[in-house]
């Protein structure tokens, strides 16, 4: 299968259309399976793959790191395999409860060059193709939060500093090209304002969640990227599982619950937007709309996010082989007018029960 090659914003990256995940890569999965998983991926054409300095997940102080050394170890048993692939990774943002990662507010100048070079020694390469910030510096509802709250902000350092830290990586041959991830309207547009005031590098992407159940970033953000040209990185497009329809007998934490599974096996994954009742909910009627023409909850799930103009590179995690072809597979399934109108239905319905 050829895929074709997208441009990640103004940036001369251009990558496919599916990127690898790896969040599982350390925990769910082990370095052997995870490097059959990384062969397989880019002997079926895949270009682009994604991690973060905090990874594994679900986060713990003893894990953090090892996906990046995975995927190092990977490059080393490789040693061609580099040049072939866009490699992105994220610098953590302040602390949520993990002070292992960052025992302080703020993301300041030193956080992000020690990130950086801790990222890339991990990684075992010289240059980081697109460096994202996990989550924004300043308090916004992220990974679950609904509401803004203006009594709740902690910024520290400004969207300038931070391009300014940023730039200091570029300018060192560190890093290529910059994205964010978890954004919002206000903070993608300011970041891209500042960076053409001042010469600063402009942020190629932002990584948000996007799906059937999370639609969110249609409302608003999507014109804000399209019109300032940055491009979506679409994560979790199956819903954390739940859009697999794996859950939609047993439920995520029956006697019966797929064994293994992150919603189902870490109850701190169970506590965030995937884990709501109305989650599920709404899954289970998107699940039978796939199964009612003729498509595996899977390939609609999918399909909706490939199909998408808001989507620039949809994320995939997988922790077997084999769902890595079926979410290769899906590509090219088309959803036809009368399928997205149910879909649109079902939204109106049910809205974004895991925003």
């Amino acid at each position: 299968m050829t895929f074709p090659l997208v441009q990640l914003g103004t940036s001369d990256l251009h990558v496919t259309p599916i990127c690898l995940g790896t969040m599982t890569f350390g925990e769910q999965v082990n370095e052997a399976d995870s490097h059959a998983i990384l062969d397989h991926s880019l002997a079926r054409g895949v270009n682009f793959i994604d991690t973060a300095e905090m990874y594994s997940v679900p986060p713990k102080a003893e894990t953090c790191g090892h996906t990046e050394t995975i995927i190092g170890n990977w490059f080393a048993k490789n040693p061609g395999a580099r040049q072939k692939l866009v490699v992105a990774t994220k610098v953590a943002g302040p602390s949520r409860g993990m002070p292992w990662i960052r025992d302080h507010m703020g993301l300041t100048v030193k956080d992000f060059v020690t990130s950086c070079e801790g990222s890339l020694r991990r990684l075992q390469t010289d240059v980081i193709d697109l460096y994202q910030i996990h989550w924004p510096e300043r308090h916004v509802p992220a990974f679950g939060g609904v509401y803004y709250d203006p009594q709740k902000e902690t910024s520290e350092t400004s969207i300038h500093a931070q391009l300014e830290a940023l730039a200091q990586l570029v300018k060192a041959g560190k890093v290529r090209h910059v994205g964010l991830s978890n954004e919002t309207p206000y903070g993608v547009h300011e970041f891209v304002r500042l960076a053409e005031q001042h010469g600063l590098p402009r942020v190629a992407t932002t990584q948000n969640p996007y799906c059937l159940i999370n639609r969110t970033y249609e409302n608003g953000l999507d014109e804000t990227c399209h019109r300032l040209n940055v491009s979506l990185l679409a994560y979790s497009p199956l819903g954390f599982g739940l859009l697999t329809g794996k859950y939609d007998a047993s439920g995520i934490t029956g006697p019966d619950a797929p064994k293994g599974a992150r919603i189902s096996g870490y109850e701190s994954v169970r506590k965030q937007r995937w884990g709501r009742p109305e989650s599920l909910v709404a899954a289970r009627r998107y699940n039978a709309l796939a199964q009612e023409n003729g498509m595996t909850p899977t390939q609609m799930a999918l399909a909706f996010c490939y199909t998408k103009w808001q989507v620039a590179s949809t994320i995939i995690g997988v922790t077997s082989l084999a769902q890595l072809d079926a979410d290769l597979d899906a590509w090219g399934t088309t959803l036809s007018p009368e399928v997205l109108a149910a879909i649109d239905a079902i939204r109106w319905e049910m809205r974004d029960p895991a925003q």
